[in-house]
């Protein structure tokens, strides 16, 4: 996201050249950790590996960059709780502070080298960086407290808000502010994130879920956005894409690309943002009550919740209250939704050349124009998916191997840039500037109309291909 002090700024494609723009330094530093990530697994591989995967034998690879890369843990009364690692029947007490200060550096040396190639401006982010770090960890440190997780009120959530009482109290200090690299941190962690939507997972839930998520999907944000624009009037027609984009497809990650392709204002992004982790945690406990209400089975259970909730840590969430079967059939559809993350931004970046900015005396659009516009760090994400999928697939242990490198390091990294582009979010919006946005009340009728037309659809669609269609398959 922009870090300027102009209101008017939107989030707009990198300027022209390789070296300045910010798609390609956000796939550089992602594919780098995770080159690194998997060379690391690789090389801790079992020196039996073939012989155990002959004898079907399980076994687990180890991860060495595991214990140098964490995030807080859970606490009851005492915060300090959440620096630690409790003692288990497998493992003895261990502090998490290593661990989360490898994430600190991991992270600083990365952004700071990555800015200072881009730009010059490394020391300027290197200033900003520990604070912005620190916040994250408030968030992160708020979201494990026993009741606040009971609640699965998640760190995303957290972050905004302790970005937005920085913002609109003291107000984000000037040192900072090139530190809140929004859009940097999620594209980051959008390519990391590209590693665990593997396609072995789309095919084990099969055409029951591609079609629930490919189906409903587009149709819903095509029908948002029409309603928004010939029903609400909105005058903003890059803030009704943005909304629709990301009440639609899959939350922020959604979002950012959609922002990109249309240039939307960052306060307009940031409201698309706000309005979707408001919801997100609504759905996330009235939804997995509801299902319980109505004795609703844990596969069509599933399958809604990962179709309507935005963030996949909230799917997950949601998903492991109504029950394991759920909690793995919600994240296979959410995984499998957020593939259309590329095809969105490509088809909103043709929409608006073709149609909303057009220039009426040119007789065919710029295909150079539509290139300019498209957030290239999709085909990151969509180039990393392939990649660990074909890994995942090819090589010996690769599903065990895949997994290491994941839960042992990428996904760490992944949630703390998540954290710290929410984080940023609040850094830079401030009430008095999304006070013209909300009037009218137009946003929150076009989230609130367009959720509830995601709900029906998703559940009519679940209901179709699981319980109908698709009844006798082992989903």
């Amino acid at each position: 996201m922009a870090t300027g002090d102009n209101p008017d700024q939107t989030v707009s494609p990198a300027p022209a050249g390789l070296r300045s723009s910010e798609d390609f330094w956000a796939m550089a530093c992602g594919f780098l950790v995770l080159a690194i990530a998997f060379l690391l697994v690789w090389t801790a591989r079992p020196a039996d590996l073939a012989a155990k995967i002959e004898a079907g034998e399980a076994f687990k690879v180890p991860n060495p960059a595991a214990a140098w890369l964490s995030k807080p843990g859970a606490w009851k009364m005492n915060p300090l709780e959440s620096l630690s690692k409790p003692e288990t029947a497998k493992a003895p007490a261990s502090s998490l502070i290593p661990g989360i200060a490898g994430a600190f550096v991991c992270l600083g040396v990365l952004c700071t080298v990555a800015m200072q190639l881009r730009r010059g401006e490394g020391w300027a982010f290197l200033k900003g960086y520990p604070l912005v770090f620190l916040l994250a960890l408030v968030a992160y440190g708020l979201a494990g407290q026993s009741v606040i997780k009971a609640y699965n009120l998640e760190y995303a959530l957290w972050a905004l808000i302790v970005g937005l009482v920085v913002c609109n109290t003291v107000g984000t200090p000037v040192f900072v502010k090139p530190a809140a690299l929004t859009e940097f941190f999620i594209k980051t962690g959008l390519i990391l994130l590209g590693a665990e939507v593997l396609l072995s997972r789309l095919l084990a839930l099969g055409a029951p879920g591609v079609l629930v998520s490919w189906t409903v999907t587009p149709i819903v944000l095509i029908t948002t956005f029409i309603f928004g624009q010939k029903i609400l009037k909105m005058e903003s027609p890059a803030l009704n894409m943005v909304i629709s984009a990301d009440m639609s497809v899959c939350g922020v990650s959604a979002a950012i690309a959609t922002a990109a392709a249309c240039k939307a204002k960052k306060e307009e992004l940031s409201l698309a943002i706000g309005l979707s982790l408001a919801f997100t945690v609504i759905m996330m406990v009235v939804m997995p009550a509801f299902i319980k209400a109505v004795g609703m089975n844990e596969v069509l259970a599933g399958a809604w919740l990962g179709g309507t909730i935005d963030s996949t840590g909230a799917v997950a969430a949601a998903g492991a209250v109504v029950g394991p079967r759920a909690l793995e059939v919600a994240a296979t559809v959410k995984m499998i939704q957020n593939i259309l993350i590329g095809f969105v931004a490509f088809g909103v970046a043709v929409y608006w050349v073709t149609c909303v900015e057009r220039n009426p005396s040119e007789k065919r659009p710029s295909v150079s124009e539509i290139w300019r516009r498209f957030p290239r760090f999709v085909l990151g994400f969509v180039f990393a998916s392939a990649v660990f999928s074909l890994l995942n697939a090819a090589v010996a242990g690769g599903p065990e191997l895949v997994d290491a490198m994941i839960d042992g390091s990428t996904k760490t990294l992944r949630e703390w840039l998540f954290c710290l582009a929410f984080v940023s979010i609040g850094l830079e919006t401030n009430f008095k500037e999304l006070a013209p946005y909300l009037r009218g009340g137009k946003p929150l009728t076009l989230y609130v109309c367009g959720q509830m037309l995601n709900l029906a659809l998703s559940l009519l669609m679940s209901w179709l291909m699981f319980n109908v269609v698709f009844a006798g398959s082992p989903s």
